[in-house]
């Protein structure tokens, strides 16, 4: 599902961008913000719905790209290659009982086997290899590399790499596409990631593939979270959330269920990961239809390249556009943002005991639920039942997952909204360990069903703490969250390998890790309807209660806003 999926597989990164660069504008009264200098745009003339349209189509290769690896790396049933010494036919699952105890071993053979030669005690390892069933895949990077028995660690290993991939990827995307652009950032990293798919079909040994999958995962993360900060740069404020959390995250879980569709067909994996890279190659060619993000290049003084763009649009959406759109003064203020941040550092989330709270609980509930998202989404194969019918089923509780948070997602508090997704997901997991094994299809409902509940609070979270962050730390808050989030991801995949030993054993421990971070999220504030804080002081507290006072809450915030007012009116023009 990744970045599963990953990923996604994250929907509104968007925003870490967007409250710096408008509330930091809107400190001087006299200075119009980019929204209010395009107004005359509107908000769904062609110009935006091509937009829209364009850049979330790009998000069903990142939909399926961090979950392939359920169908690439899946392990088929599999036993011990007979000795050349022996000679006896059966059937499959005869030849499995009497060539050895185990799949990792096999009896010794003493001569030449005949029908009334006996067994020896005594075994050994597969010295002649393995045979693998293809009744489910023609092959996967298991049977290529005999990946199994004592090699066995390696497939949760280069499972782990895509995800350190993307954890590089996260901390690098920003900086790169601050300094060369959003657009040349996001077609670069589309062309990484289809590219790297293509030359990881050709991988002649084990290591190839998983420098490949790393370098994949740094595509993936980039391409998805720079295709929605540069859409998001192009649309008017009332485009900006149906766009991160519907159109883009529906596209996304689009690609994830075409990834089953994909995969039933296509048995071999190196065939699989060649299909995988062709839809992002075919989207190329959109280089000439999609233009740089102007609010970019505002921030470089770029401003006639600016205009050019906003006059453009404005030809599309057949619209009147003024004589100057970007005022010499006004422009200097947008591009003042920039060296403003500059004078706030990774320090400023734990300087201040409140900020350092909020930061360390951000870490903790970040890392959990990242774990179990990617967790359940990588553990399909392992759900009883088809696992191409159980990847479809997760795609498409996504799709409606997305739907229903972007509709819920204003309707409740933000902590008891979290700690209700929180909660059904590990009340859920912890239960399908009182399920008796021959319920397969109450197994697959628990399962689901948690996995929607971790679903909707991974997406759920970037949302709260994009309002709990101030506009100084922004950035570096959802960063440090990010990294956190994408470390728990690289753990789960070893997690998923204890299944080996226990079927529910993962359940178990996601469950209980999805209990801890919902307890942990009842201390967050609500900051549902409130304006984002600017500054550190106008972070909100978090509560030593669950029943915390709105009134005393509410009352801060205004005194800390009428603050800021009174300073801003006595800044000079």
């Amino acid at each position: 599902m990744t970045y599963s999926q990953q990923l996604i597989r994250h929907s509104l990164l968007l925003w870490i961008h967007f409250a710096h660069q408008q509330s930091v504008i809107m400190s001087d009264p006299k200075v119009k913000d980019f929204d209010e200098l395009t107004s005359f745009l509107g908000d769904y003339g062609l110009f935006q719905i091509l937009i829209i349209v364009l850049l979330s189509l790009a998000a069903i290769p990142s939909g399926y790209m961090g979950v392939i690896v359920v169908f690439i790396s899946d392990t088929p049933e599999y036993h011990c290659k007979e000795s050349i010494d022996s000679t006896r036919n059966g059937t499959d699952v005869e030849q499995r009982s009497w060539i050895g105890p185990d799949s990792c071993s096999r009896y010794k053979v003493n001569g030449s086997w005949t029908q009334t030669a006996g067994l020896s005690n005594d075994t050994e390892q597969c010295v002649d290899g393995w045979v693998f069933s293809t009744e489910i895949y023609s092959s996967t990077v298991v049977s290529e590399w005999d990946l199994v028995c004592e090699h066995a660690w390696k497939v949760p290993f280069s499972t782990s790499l895509f995800f350190v991939g993307v954890l590089i990827g996260s901390l690098i995307s920003g900086p790169f596409s601050d300094r060369f652009g959003r657009k040349p950032v996001f077609f670069f990293t589309m062309v990484l990631q289809s590219v790297t798919a293509l030359i990881q079909a050709a991988s002649v040994s084990w290591v190839m593939f998983c420098v490949l999958n790393c370098l994949k995962g740094l595509g993936q993360v980039s391409n998805y979270g720079t295709s929605l900060i540069l859409g998001s740069e192009m649309l008017g404020p009332s485009a900006r959330m149906k766009f991160g959390l519907l159109a883009q995250g529906v596209c996304y879980g689009i690609g994830y269920a075409l990834l089953p569709l994909f995969a039933y067909f296509i048995r071999g994996w190196r065939m699989l990961l060649v299909a995988s890279a062709i839809p992002g190659l075919i989207y190329i060619p959109m280089w000439w239809v999609i233009p740089e993000s102007p609010r970019w290049l505002l921030q470089k003084g770029r401003v006639d390249e600016a205009e050019l763009v906003i006059r453009n649009a404005a030809k599309r959406n057949r619209v009147p556009v003024p004589e100057v759109i970007f005022r010499a003064c006004q422009c200097l203020e947008l591009m003042k943002d920039k060296g403003e941040e500059r004078t706030h550092t990774y320090l400023d989330l734990v300087r201040t005991p409140n900020m350092r709270n909020i930061t360390i609980l951000g870490v903790f509930i970040w890392m959990s639920s990242a774990m179990v998202y990617f967790g359940l989404s990588l553990n399909t194969s392992n759900l009883n039942g088809n696992v191409y019918l159980n990847c479809f089923l997760s795609a498409a509780i996504d799709i409606a997952v997305y739907v229903a948070t972007g509709l819920l997602v204003n309707r409740a508090p933000r902590p008891t909204l979290l700690f209700c997704m929180l909660i059904l997901c590990g009340i859920m997991l912890l239960l399908i360990q009182l399920v008796p094994e021959d319920m397969l299809v109450m197994l697959k409902v628990f399962a689901l069903v948690g996995r929607m509940g971790s679903t909707s609070a991974y997406i759920f979270l970037f949302v709260f703490f994009t309002e709990l962050m101030p506009t100084v730390v922004r950035n570096m808050g959802l960063g440090i969250n990010s990294t956190a989030a994408f470390t728990g991801s690289i753990m789960c995949p070893y997690v998923i390998y204890m299944g080996v030993y226990s079927r529910v054993l993962p359940y178990i421990i996601f469950g209980t890790v999805c209990l801890m971070a919902a307890a942990a999220g009842l201390f967050l504030p609500d900051t549902r309807n409130s304006k984002l804080p600017d500054l550190i002081s106008q972070a909100r507290p978090i509560r030593s209660c669950f029943c915390c006072c709105p009134e005393k809450t509410a009352a801060v915030q205004s005194d800390t806003t009428g603050d800021c007012r009174e300073r801003n009116n006595r800044s000079p023009c």
